[in-house]
């Protein structure tokens, strides 16, 4: 029997390979049928990347406002959260051992949506590659040179795959990414005059995804 569920923001700690995850979950109103499971990852943690970023956080209740059972969590190293950046490996390692636990907790046949934002995204496509995942949902993923010098090679992800970009994005070049999407043919949804942090457009990454679940 899955547990009852009640709507709002819960913060907990799941036992990860490092020590606890600090997880916060968004749920649905307690009323309404659970649709599935939504892991929503934060930018990167040596940038001040947390999950109360407020991209991470539209991420988490856009998708409780559509049904799904919202688990987002800080990465090694970060608030609550044991251990030390990993590079992509531990915290690739640690949504995984969250999907396993959310299943555990709302149902092994929900359906799990992996959705990330920067550095969160990139996990993400990582985390798909090892699970089986509804659809992802790409916020700037980076691909290729980002700022500062740091190298993406970001893998190819299923032809559902949702990605938003920022016209005007100063981390991770749009060019780069239709570069890494051109080959697989998937599309983008670019909100003009976006920077990588979406000031002001918060609205908008809300309304496109509403807009391609509904």
């Amino acid at each position: 029997m899955r547990p009852a569920l009640r709507s709002g923001a819960e913060t907990l700690f799941v036992d990860g390979a490092a020590g606890r995850i600090e997880t916060v979950l968004d749920l649905p109103e307690k009323d309404r049928a659970l649709r599935g499971i939504a892991l929503v990852a934060h930018p990167h943690p040596l940038f001040g990347g947390t999950l109360d970023n407020k991209v991470v956080q539209t991420l988490a209740r856009t998708f409780a406002e559509l049904g799904y059972a919202a688990v987002r969590s800080n990465f090694r190293g970060v608030g609550g959260t044991d251990g030390a950046h990993d590079h992509g490996d531990g915290e690739t390692e640690d949504m995984l051992t969250l999907a396993s636990w959310a299943r555990t907790r709302f149902g092994s046949a929900l359906p799990v949506v992996a959705a990330g934002f920067s550095f969160g995204a990139w996990i993400q496509t990582r985390v798909a590659e090892h699970i089986a995942v509804e659809r992802l949902v790409l916020v700037a993923p980076p691909a290729g040179f980002v700022t500062d010098g740091r190298h993406y090679t970001t893998g190819k992800v299923a032809p559902n795959t949702l990605v938003i970009h920022g016209e005007q994005d100063e981390t991770v070049p749009l060019a780069n990414i239709f570069e890494w999407a051109r080959p697989q043919d998937i599309p983008i949804t670019v909100i003009p005059g976006a920077d990588h942090f979406f000031h002001r457009k918060l609205t908008l990454i809300r309304s496109i995804i509403q807009g391609q679940w509904h």
